[in-house]
């Protein structure tokens, strides 16, 4: 594309940022009161809170609570412009990026575009099942569980009915138990109270795990202890079962077990998106970006990668870090000092990882939280997870809303956003039905 992107030219030098999760906003932010010209970029107008889209696809919070659109964030920064755009390929050495509204150049590039869902070469996973990496994903999610619910409903045959009403989750991590712990409430809770004339004795939620535990990345407990609450509530979990293929209508394990389910959500694991122009050698397996300790893309003075994104290996994380929003966060904070540092000519300071915890919540009172001096389970736990998510949320009034659909919910073991919002295709002036 020869098109320059319609964007002032700065008197200061401009950085440009692409991606606007964690880290990215994070790094605006931060960059934005520093006589620096920060380019946000990113497919969408809004940033969006990853925890908890399994509270949306459960229909217990509203897409619009998690979700903050960008402009807004940045209405007193004059310094900061924000392009809904695609990137479509990078020129480290000409300091050019390439997207679908144009080119630009850059003085600083900071990657910063998260990770997409690994299938692992898995093409019927791939093209039946449901991921969990965006709100547009969760809503989706959503309207499949209500829809799969009204379909049970004109079923005679009972094998047809189950496999409408069975949900098989893929994935062990935070993501997978609590989406298993929340379809569990909303089995014994909220399903019946809407379908009465279904029997939700016969509605199954497994939960398959690959590796020998669940939570791989907390204590061993902790996945011990997520294991034995899910069972209590009623959760299939199959530990040591990679999934190897679903058609749409059958679950088939490495064991050779078949399951039917007309719902299956992939959780399973991560891989990078793939940018044109990145030499081969910055990349590592699952297409995350090779950085040194200062985030810096090996090789190039001027180019970074922040988040899931990037692969750093350090003494004490010798396979990377783990690509959670904490490490995200402290990247971006970090490397938004950094960048002072270089401007003032000043020697940049290596990144460190402090590791503040790790919680997932299970259920009502369930959660289990790794803190860096104790580990705490049980109420306690869930009221420190509710706390943390709550104060994390961009925007005073996402966080009333949220505040008061979570009290809501616990008060009277409802969740009132089970509507099923079918989008329609607008073409030419009229309505695709």
């Amino acid at each position: 594309m020869d098109k320059i992107a319609n964007i002032p030219n700065p008197d200061q030098k401009r950085m440009v940022i692409v991606g606007g999760g964690f880290a990215g906003l994070k790094l605006a932010r931060k960059c934005s009161r520093q006589n620096t010209q920060v380019v946000l970029i990113d497919r969408n107008n809004y940033h969006q809170f990853q925890p908890l889209f399994y509270q949306v696809a459960t229909a217990g919070l509203e897409p619009s609570s998690i979700s903050f659109p960008l402009r807004k964030i940045f209405h007193k920064s004059d310094d900061v412009h924000f392009r809904m755009a695609k990137l479509e390929e990078v020129d480290l050495h000409k300091q050019l990026i390439y997207t679908n509204i144009g080119y630009l150049e850059y003085d600083y590039l900071v990657l910063a575009t998260g990770v997409s869902t690994n299938y692992f070469g898995l093409e019927n996973v791939k093209e039946n099942a449901i991921p969990m990496k965006s709100v547009s994903e969760a809503i989706y999610l959503r309207n499949r569980i209500l829809e799969n619910y009204e379909k049970a409903l004109n079923k005679t045959d009972e094998k047809e009915q189950q496999a409408l009403m069975n949900i098989v989750i893929v994935g062990g991590g935070p993501t997978g138990v609590e989406l298993a712990g929340a379809l569990a409430e909303m089995k014994k809770y909220i399903l019946p109270k809407d379908y009465p004339e279904l029997d939700f004795s016969k509605m199954q939620i497994y939960l398959f795990e690959a590796g020998p535990r669940l939570l791989q990345g907390m204590l061993e407990k902790s996945g011990n202890e997520a294991l034995q609450s899910l069972e209590k509530m009623g959760v299939n979990v199959f530990l040591n079962r990679p999934v190897e293929d679903y058609d749409g209508e059958m679950v088939r394990t490495s064991e050779g077990e078949q399951f039917k389910a007309k719902t299956l959500i992939w959780t399973a694991g991560v891989t990078g998106r793939a940018i044109k122009g990145l030499p081969e050698e910055v990349l590592t397996r699952n297409k995350r970006i090779h950085v040194d300790q200062y985030n810096r893309i090996k090789g190039y003075k001027s180019a970074f990668a922040i988040g899931d994104i990037a692969y750093m290996e350090t003494s004490e994380y010798p396979q990377g870090h783990p690509q959670v929003a904490q490490v995200a966060i402290q990247q971006a904070d970090h490397l938004a000092k950094n960048l002072v540092r270089y401007e003032k000519g000043h020697d940049m300071k290596l990144f460190f990882y402090e590791d503040r915890g790790t919680m997932a919540t299970i259920g009502r009172n369930r959660a289990v939280a790794d803190l860096p001096l104790i580990h705490l389970r049980g109420t306690v736990a869930w009221l420190l997870w509710l706390f943390v998510h709550l104060m994390a949320i961009v925007g005073v009034k996402n966080r009333f809303f949220i505040f008061i659909n979570w009290m809501w919910n616990y008060i009277t073991y409802d969740q009132s956003l089970r509507v099923l919002i079918r989008p329609k295709l607008f073409r030419y002036g009229k309505v695709e039905q």
